[in-house]
């Protein structure tokens, strides 16, 4: 599935550039700016990589920056700035940025910073658990628990929802759930994800969790602990 970037500038030609950059490179993107809305859409926790300006309206990219971590939104952070000093990156980085860059900037560099920092995103989460509000996944034991309480799974189905679970709050296709679940295996087709989805469900439900996987009609599935 596409990685996911939001960009926050106030200059509405950097976001244009940006936007249409970043998505022919695959990736899809949204924008915000000002720091209001920044901190609204990188709250949801939607994201994988965030590319923060430092001067926005409303509130500065230190804030926004500062508010996502106080808010545990451990989404990596890129900030952009005109300001080179040494201090302003530190200040940047203390705040828990994950990279700096000083405008004007090479597009092939911040490319280069963004991908790194999704590869550093899937290594920590290849180590570590999944959280998505009362759902604990633990990744090295294999286990599912929902407020506390264990959720038994098949493999198939414990892998379904790590897929999901994955990307959360975002519609994840059918097409791509087949590739990370099933993989190359022959004579698997789309329904199959329908039918596993179902057998997740009802295990879910059982927990007290059933509203925790939604269909997006058309586009594919999502998770969320949020009222629907």
């Amino acid at each position: 599935m596409a990685p996911r970037v939001l960009v926050v500038d106030d200059e509405p030609g950097v976001r244009t550039a940006l936007r249409r950059g970043l998505t022919a490179e695959g990736m899809e993107v949204a924008v915000a700016g000002d720091g209001v809305e920044a901190l609204r859409l990188a709250g949801t926790g939607a994201f994988d990589v965030v590319v923060l300006d430092l001067m926005l309206p409303g509130l500065s990219g230190y804030r926004v920056l500062e508010r996502m971590r106080a808010q545990d939104v451990t989404t990596p952070v890129l900030l952009i700035s005109a300001k080179n000093g040494e201090v302003d990156q530190a200040d940047g980085l203390d705040l828990g940025a994950d990279g700096y860059l000083v405008k004007p900037f090479s597009f092939l560099v911040l490319v280069a910073q963004v991908r790194a920092l999704l590869r550093r995103r899937d290594a920590a989460a290849r180590q570590t658990g999944l959280r998505v509000g009362r759902l604990e996944i633990d990744r090295t034991a294999r286990e599912v628990s929902w407020s506390g309480r264990p959720v038994a799974l098949s493999p198939r189905e414990y892998d379904l929802l790590v897929a999901l679970a994955g990307h959360p709050e975002s519609v994840v296709p059918k097409d791509d759930l087949l590739r990370m679940v099933w993989g190359e295996e022959q004579f698997v087709t789309r329904n199959v994800v329908e039918v596993y989805i179902g057998y997740l469900r009802r295990k879910l439900a059982s927990a007290g969790a059933g509203h925790l996987v939604r269909t997006v009609r058309g586009q594919g599935y999502r998770v969320s602990d949020e009222p629907a």
